[in-house]
């Protein structure tokens, strides 16, 4: 699983680790649903998350577009807009459950957090 967290928001660390988390729980959730397959070989195998940086929407809407394309489960997060962001403010895309070597088709070339 991929989590990629927007760092242009200048989010605060308690922030992105909170947006990580709805990315990690969001992604699970419907990986499961949608390839289970994926999702159960990953469980067994640890559950490994790797988070990256985007540096904006763009780069992040872009990202998702090659997951669609790679047919990679993934969640876009919107935030809620209680603390440090506008309601409604995409901050995070979960990737995955699934192969590293798919993933990093979509991934492979963002720094890690």
């Amino acid at each position: 699983m991929c989590i990629v967290l927007r760092m242009d928001l200048g989010m605060s660390t308690g922030k992105l680790i909170a947006q990580a988390a709805h990315a990690a729980v969001g992604a699970s959730d419907l990986g499961k649903k949608e390839n289970h397959k994926a999702w159960r070989n990953w469980r067994d195998k640890g559950a490994k998350k790797v988070s990256l940086e985007a540096e904006s929407l763009k780069e992040l809407k872009e990202l998702q577009s090659k997951a669609v394309d790679l047919d990679i489960v993934n969640i876009i997060i919107q935030d809620a807009g209680h603390t440090e962001v506008p309601t409604g403010t995409i901050t995070a895309l979960g990737l995955g459950p699934d192969k590293s070597d798919l993933l990093d088709k979509v991934t492979g070339s963002l720094p890690l957090i």
